[in-house]
């Protein structure tokens, strides 16, 4: 009874034991037997498979046909020659086992004769499809490398011959044929011309002895059909003990390495490189010992190229980075294989050379010039290394320990870069040369002084060093200076782009604002960026961040706001600094997409702190809106901010009904603003100082004593400003003790104001007092005020809107304000940029400065 609960697919089992059964029973009479199996079938039917169902009623009618003969087999699963007869019998040819190649020919075949019976009913559109189908069948033919069939070329000449006599017969018919046919008649007419054209070498062969085309056909087609030999496996012999004998396995070919087979070897490796079912470990082994064995240098540089080749091609997939391990080998190997070229200059390794025999030793002495030119380059082994070291940073977790031992490898890997260069020196290759000094200056740029010296030590101990060094250029400037030096003379236009951005970089890093500044302007890269790649865009973002950044530790405020301003008016700061992927509310990126931006991120220990970035933006926002917000008293000339982030976090703040104590950096500066703004500069300062974020600067002590010194001054302009109505004369001495500043420092903060017509007053130094001016304007004055100012309005909206008419393109800055107040009739002065900064109030005050006198942009990037 358990054979009535099996599954269906058992049911072949079943039929077998059946079978055994009723053959051996060979003594019962004939109708038992028949009906056994009658019942049997029946049962096969109900619970096997349709397949199973065929076979047992295919038996049944044979046993009925002849029931006493016995079974001739037994049946059970197809064999190789089984298929290749059913195979053979799809073709009406029971018996015979065909080849791929003749069954593709008579595929072809059937084809043409099917176009041969659409040729008898003038049907030009079945004609056409079946033409399309044996053009497809031809294509497949030659990309399994077989002959062209002489079948086709005749096929084709005739196509050309029918064509044109129906072409012929369709202009002189009174009847023409319908336009699909006619359509199809002319599509028929450039397709056979087209493959005329590409088969005009074939067709000429068999045109002119059709017999010699036919049998060469033939002759090759029996060849290559013959029963292929299967490869045999490869088994790597790497040495036998004394009381061991080494048993290779039946298929398995022993490879045995001698200096003299080392290029046979290679040749077979070379071969099966980039093959669907490679073993790329065991090439790497054979490589290894092929190693092992070499004997001449000329052996050595060409088993070491196939070798990291072959290491860099273990790990197919381009996402996932190369295991450290296999990393670590191929750095030692390129170092070996640089050490050689040094060594030796009789041998040089080049991208481009002359070809030459591979299986054959070479040496110097059989060239012309006495040097080997070996195909191969290093400064590729040297990219991928750096790029792998760097794919492996972004995928390692960086608050772990496994990111600290990993970094660690830097020190080797910046080792080989300098001894690259060293070779590249001796060799003078300069385009080489070039790449490889970019990635060493990469490497060093944005790195503190301590760093740069232990990464310069450790290549000092080389064998191999390079001209340019730290201990000969003195400090890590003067190295950076000279490496950029070297790529604006001979570097392409990207490195000498690359190399500026570098350098600016460094400058910035060491608070040299004003010299990162002067080369950023003068190399005019604002104008030019948008139009590089991603990852100097991103370099880009970086140089003028930290850039800002330096400002605002030197203490120019101003100038730190301005160039901050255009990254975070974009709010998109990490996504444009490649150190977050940036999700908009409304859209969402494809894979492809994320896995681009994933892959250009940047490694953790190289981002800028985009907190503390953010801190230094408010604050420098702060100490430049508020003191304006104050002097302003139109509703109007409020709405134009300086910094569009910092007054919407303000007017959030502002309607804040209730306002606990300060938790983020936010919310520190917010309070801090508002104490600002009510005069209570020392509460605005204790906000400031308390910011935790400031402690990740280098020079937290003297940041923190600066912004107290400018909130003091910012504090006391606000308090003029907002007081100064009230006043008739304020004594200097008074506001020298209200704000904790020295007498001459007050004094000069009110002459800077009264002469750039910030405040309408006059300076008593004899009494020690600021006299104010009241000038009250009648009506027809204020009407005539506004006036002005919606004409300047209208004035500057025409330039905008004339501009992007006439496809100007311009910078990300402001124009230089013209003078206010007294001059307010004047035209304002053209510049290129975004509009004046602000208007002045009571007399007018100058505009705010321009973005480094043409303007900083951020390279923005589209995808």
């Amino acid at each position: 009874m358990s054979r009535f609960f099996r599954q269906a697919g058992d049911s072949d089992s079943d039929s077998d034991e059946s079978e055994e059964l009723m053959s051996s029973d060979e003594e019962a009479p004939t109708t038992k037997t028949t009906t056994t199996k009658t019942a049997m079938s029946q049962f096969l039917r109900t619970a096997g498979s349709d397949s199973s169902s065929d076979s047992s009623s295919d038996e049944e009618d044979s046993d009925d046909d002849d029931s006493d003969a016995p079974k001739k087999k037994k049946k059970g699963l197809p064999r190789a020659s089984d298929t290749d007869d059913s195979d053979s019998d799809d073709e009406g040819k029971p018996g015979k086992i065909i080849s791929a190649a003749e069954k593709r020919v008579q595929e072809m075949e059937g084809t043409g004769k099917a176009m041969d019976n659409a040729m008898k009913i003038n049907d030009w559109v079945a004609i056409s499809n079946e033409f399309d189908k044996l053009i497809r069948m031809v294509q497949r033919q030659s990309t399994v490398s077989e002959p062209l069939p002489p079948f086709f070329l005749k096929t084709i000449a005739s196509l050309e011959t029918s064509v044109t006599n129906t072409i012929a017969k369709e202009k002189e018919a009174k009847k023409k044929m319908n336009a699909t046919n006619a359509k199809a008649l002319t599509a028929m007419r450039q397709k056979v011309k087209k493959t005329l054209k590409e088969y005009e070498k074939e067709l000429k062969q068999y045109q002119a002895d059709p017999e010699t085309f036919e049998r060469d056909y033939l002759a090759t087609i029996t060849r290559d059909t013959a029963p292929p030999q299967r490869a045999p496996r490869v088994r790597v012999v790497e040495g036998d003990d004394e009381d061991f004998t080494t048993v290779v396995p039946k298929g398995v070919k022993a490879m045995q390495f001698t200096s003299e087979s080392i290029y046979k070897n290679l040749q077979s490796v070379q071969e099966a490189r980039g093959k669907k079912n490679t073993d790329r470990a065991e090439q790497i082994k054979i490589l290894e010992k092929l190693l092992e064995v070499a004997v001449t240098s000329y052996q050595r540089i060409r088993v070491l190229l196939a070798l990291i080749s072959s290491r860099f091609d273990y790990n197919s997939s381009v996402a996932s980075h190369m295991p450290v391990d296999l990393w670590i080998s191929a750095q030692r190997e390129v170092d070996q294989l640089v050490s050689i070229v040094a060594a030796d200059s009789s041998y040089s390794i080049q991208e481009i050379t002359e070809d030459y025999d591979e299986l054959i030793e070479r040496t110097p002495s059989g060239e012309k010039d006495g040097v080997v030119r070996i195909r191969g380059s290093i400064i590729s082994f040297v990219d991928r290394l750096d790029d792998e070291f760097t794919k492996s940073l972004q995928n390692i977790d960086p608050h772990g320990t496994e990111y600290v031992e990993r970094l660690k490898d830097e020190k080797v890997l910046y080792c080989t870069i300098c001894r690259a260069q060293a070779f590249y020196e001796q060799s003078k290759q300069d385009d080489p040369l070039g790449r490889v000094v970019m990635r060493r200056l990469e490497r060093i740029y944005s790195k503190p002084d301590a760093v740069v010296q232990a990464l310069e030590s450790a290549a000092e101990q080389s064998d191999i060093k390079p001209s340019m060094s730290l201990s000969k250029q003195g400090s890590s400037s003067g190295l950076i200076h000279v490496l950029c030096v070297y790529l604006y003379k001979a570097g392409n236009s990207l490195l000498r782009t690359r190399a500026m951005l570098s350098h600016i970089y460094h400058h910035a890093l060491h608070n040299d604002f004003h010299s990162g500044r002067d080369m950023l302007l003068m190399s005019h890269l604002q104008e030019s960026i948008h139009s590089a790649d991603v990852a100097t865009q991103i370099m880009y973002n970086r140089t003028v961040v930290q850039l800002g950044l330096c400002a605002f530790r030197c203490g120019l405020i101003k100038e730190a706001q301005a160039t901050l301003q255009d990254i975070f008016t974009t709010q998109r700061v990490k996504e444009l600094l490649a150190q977050g992927v940036h999700q908009q509310r409304f859209q969402t990126l494809s894979p492809e997409q994320e896995k681009a931006e994933r892959q250009r991120q940047l490694p953790f220990h190289m981002h800028i702190n985009t907190e503390l970035l953010e801190a230094a933006f408010l604050v420098s926002s702060m100490l430049v809106e508020i003191p304006l917000l104050a002097s302003i008293d139109s509703e109007e000339l409020k709405r134009k901010a300086i910094s569009k982030p910092f007054r919407r976090l303000l007017d959030f703040a502002d309607r804040q009904v209730f306002t606990g104590p300060p938790e983020s950096t936010r919310d520190h500066i917010m309070q801090a603003s508002k104490a600002l703004q009510d005069g209570e500069w020392e509460h605005c300062r204790d906000l400031i100082q308390s910011i935790k974020i400031w402690s990740l600067m280098p020079e937290a002590a003297s940041v923190k004593e600066m912004l107290a010194k400018r909130i003091q001054e910012q504090g006391l302009r606000t308090y003029l400003f907002t007081y100064a109505p009230h006043y008739t004369t304020l004594s200097l001495s008074l506001l020298s003790r209200t704000f904790s500043l020295p007498l001459r420092t007050v004094t000069s903060i009110v002459s800077k104001m009264i002469w750039s017509e910030e405040l309408s007053a006059s300076l008593d130094q004899a009494q020690g007092v600021v006299v104010f001016h009241r000038i009250e304007f009648s009506r027809a004055q204020q009407l005539a005020q506004t006036v002005a100012d919606k004409v300047a309005a209208m004035v500057e909206q025409n330039e905008k809107a004339l501009d992007a008419k006439m496809g100007v393109t311009t910078g990300w800055g402001d124009r230089q304000g013209a003078d206010k107040g007294e001059k307010r009739g004047e035209q304002t002065q053209e510049r290129r940029g975004r509009g004046d900064r602000t208007r002045g109030a009571r007399g007018g005050m100058r505009g705010r400065g321009s973005r480094f006198a043409q303007g900083l942009g951020t390279a923005q990037r589209t995808g």
